[in-house]
């Protein structure tokens, strides 16, 4: 059984950082497709970051540069390190996973390509 639980949200100035976790069980990263979505009121959620079995990438350009994926294999966590944050980066964040591979489906970062998800973590940026 996959879950998925984020943790590490919270509320910063603009300009700070953030670091993002997800501890999943029932995830094997060399099988599996994960990613990082965020949700604003009102708005679609939306694609952040995919990362394949390979470490290979794939962000959205609003936060190239900003933000990095990464994981710990040996931790089953899967980290988001938020830096830059800007007031428009306020959102639900979701962990999300899906057992078909990255590459696959081109790197989506389509959240109904993805088949599991967290909780979310609120994160919010004041200016």
């Amino acid at each position: 059984q996959v879950q998925l639980v984020e943790s590490g949200g919270g509320s910063v100035q603009s300009g700070g950082s953030l670091r993002l976790s997800c501890a999943t069980s029932g995830v094997t990263y060399s099988q599996y497709c994960m990613g990082w979505f965020r949700q604003a009121p009102g708005k679609e959620r939306e694609g952040v970051v995919s990362i394949d079995r390979n470490a290979w990438t794939k962000y959205a350009e609003s936060v190239k540069g900003r933000f990095t994926i990464s994981r710990d294999n040996a931790k089953n966590t899967l980290y988001l390190q938020m830096n830059s944050l800007r007031p428009e980066d306020t959102a639900m964040y979701y962990c999300a996973a899906d057992n078909t591979p990255c590459a696959a489906k081109s790197f989506s970062l389509l959240a109904p390509d993805f088949g599991y998800w967290g909780q979310g973590t609120q994160v919010t940026v004041s200016s």
